[in-house]
């Protein structure tokens, strides 16, 4: 482990925000409800306060936990074309040799998705359904009656209806790396469970952040290659994977305060917007999310200040 330097003033106002948030109104874990309050009193004591919990029988009503097996998915969209990532390592948009790398994308039939999630020996390569930007009602049209799509708990608790609503598929070597975004996310686990590796906004000053060239894998025969992606130019990401974090070169992350949490079928995680999150999955874990707009409040002006804050301390 790196030493840790003496703090100047300005890192002590950040450790001293981070643990006065931990003392004064984060939990220690993460709830889990049995019943889901009602909208208003659901909004004031999570999303107002920005804080996870987990709702127990949000979506147990919806069809897809009783029918999307399988054989179901072959029955109803087997022959179905849908985009799938494709990674050497189960990490897609994730740091690795000095790129942010995104998944090479390939179209198969659902069919041949579940033949290889059930043989993952018989392809090279680690194979997840994980296209974003509302995957759900864009590719998977012919099952979206299985979920409701736009719950009217959720329209009250946040205003609107979401932005986007995505499914997840995926082998249990998948991973997705630590980011934050800006959304209000309702994640329901269909089949399996996810574990995520939460942190609060407050602990921002210690995770590390930097920016790399975007690239893309690409698999030519049996090796795959990373390969530069120019148009996309320069993303910032995290760097450091909480499963084995390299406290050498980042030695601030020992800070951070992790929260962990397993959600299981059935059950709802609501993860609040800013929350920094690594999610693992179990094998063959189905999982739809509703990603709802953030408010751009004054929450979001004071964690804007404390990131540039945070920016200029980095300069110094």
């Amino acid at each position: 482990m790196g030493e840790r330097k003496e703090m100047t003033p300005l890192e002590q106002c950040f450790d001293d925000l981070a643990s006065e948030a931990r003392e004064l109104y984060l939990d220690t874990a993460v709830p889990v409800l049995s019943h889901t309050p009602s909208p208003v009193e659901f909004y004031r004591q999570y999303v107002s306060s920005n804080k996870p919990v987990v709702l127990s029988d949000f979506s147990t009503q919806w069809p897809a936990l009783r029918k999307w097996s399988h054989d179901y998915l072959r029955q109803e969209i087997g022959d179905l074309g849908v985009t799938v990532a494709v990674t050497p390592n189960g990490y897609a948009d994730a740091v690795n040799e000095g790129y942010f790398v995104m998944p090479e994308e390939r179209h198969l039939t659902v069919t041949k998705f579940l033949d290889i999630l059930e043989a993952p020996d018989s392809a090279k390569g680690i194979f997840y359904i994980q296209k974003q930007n509302s995957n759900l009602t864009d590719e998977f049209q012919a099952i979206m009656s299985d979920i409701d799509t736009q719950p009217a708990w959720g329209t009250e608790v946040f205003g609107k209806t979401p932005d986007a609503v995505n499914l997840w598929i995926g082998d249990g070597r998948a991973v997705t790396s630590m980011h934050r975004d800006h959304y209000e996310n309702l994640y329901c686990v269909i089949s399996g469970s996810k574990t995520f590796t939460l942190i609060p906004p407050t602990d921002l000053p210690f995770v590390p952040y930097e920016n790399y060239p975007a690239a893309r894998y690409r698999q030519i025969g049996d090796e795959f290659i990373i390969e530069e992606d120019k148009e996309t130019g320069i993303v910032p990401w995290i760097p450091i994977d909480p499963l084995k974090p390299d406290l050498k070169n980042y030695p601030e992350y020992s800070r951070c305060q992790t929260v962990e949490v397993t959600v299981h079928a059935g059950q709802v995680l609501y993860l609040p917007s800013m929350w920094f999150h690594h999610v693992q999955q179990s094998h063959g874990c189905i999982a739809v999310n509703l990603w709802y707009d953030m408010e751009f409040d004054i929450k979001y002006t004071y964690y804007k200040f404390l990131e540039k804050l945070v920016q200029l301390a980095r300069r110094s």
